[in-house]
């Protein structure tokens, strides 16, 4: 009987993991680039009664054992990479990643992050940095001075002069794919970097090697679908509730055994 409590107890707390999954997914509807998160669970070790097979008589044995299951845990949670809508802006330092890759940027510490937030702008040097100031790598700066930026398909970044006619190279943009972008690790801040699980990044610009190209003026929706999300957690909700509900008979049970003795 106390076996029913703590397997549905398991059982309460994987449904509210996974409801702080959904909540999460939720709250970063419009966030640029945001890719929404999956959790796995699995079933916990198995008390074993009976072994399958075990010997019932000389000569017979049982066809099937018994088992008692001890509920359930969160396994996993991944990151499902699918690609978001596009929504074009005003801004031409705006860029969306159509395919496979990510923007490479370089954090204080020195070390590389990766995004799928094009949000991009020019501090007070005319580097191109994200909302956090932080660089792409490798740099681009835009000189004062320089007009008609273009953005390349391929990444190449280019601009007119005061007094040229003819564009100016001022950088190329490069982008990052690995084997397993679902073992990246969420930093915040838009930002994911390298685990041994996700492999080392594959550097290349954009259209080559199988990465994605470049849109300018664009940025890559939340790809978050807000219906699939309610459903959820109208699921998750329910199954909290039968949960709660077995501990709730499995108590009553233990109080009519006790009154019985």
């Amino acid at each position: 009987m106390f076996r029913s409590l703590h397997v549905a107890s398991t059982g309460m707390a994987a449904q509210q993991a996974r409801l702080e999954g959904i909540s999460h997914n939720i709250a970063n509807t419009s966030t640029i680039g945001f890719k929404k998160q999956r959790l796995e669970f699995q079933d916990l070790l198995y008390q074993t009664i009976r072994q399958p097979g075990a010997a019932t008589g000389e000569t017979t044995q049982s066809p099937v054992g018994v088992q008692a299951g001890t509920g359930v845990r969160l396994a996993g949670t991944i990151s499902i990479q699918e690609q978001g809508s596009f929504t074009t802006t005003d801004n031409p330092l705006d860029v969306a990643i159509e395919g496979r890759g990510f923007l490479t940027v370089q954090r204080e510490d020195g070390t590389l992050a990766y995004t799928r937030d094009g949000t991009l702008k020019t501090d007070f040097s005319g580097r191109v940095v994200t909302n956090d100031g932080l660089p792409l790598d490798p740099p681009i700066t835009i000189p004062e001075g320089a007009s008609a930026v273009m953005i390349s398909p391929n990444g190449l970044v280019t601009a007119t002069m005061v007094g040229e006619d003819a564009p100016v190279e001022l950088g190329q943009i490069q982008t990052a794919t690995f084997i397993n972008p679902a073992g990246l690790q969420n930093v915040g801040h838009n930002l994911v970097q390298r685990t041994v699980a996700s492999g080392e990044p594959i550097f290349s610009d954009p259209g080559s090697d199988g990465h994605g190209t470049v849109l300018q003026g664009a940025l890559e929706q939340s790809n978050v679908d807000m219906v699939e999300e309610m459903v959820a957690l109208i699921s998750a909700q329910r199954a909290y509730e039968i949960n709660s509900k077995v501990i709730s008979s499995a108590d009553e049970m233990l109080r009519k055994a006790t009154e019985m003795t």
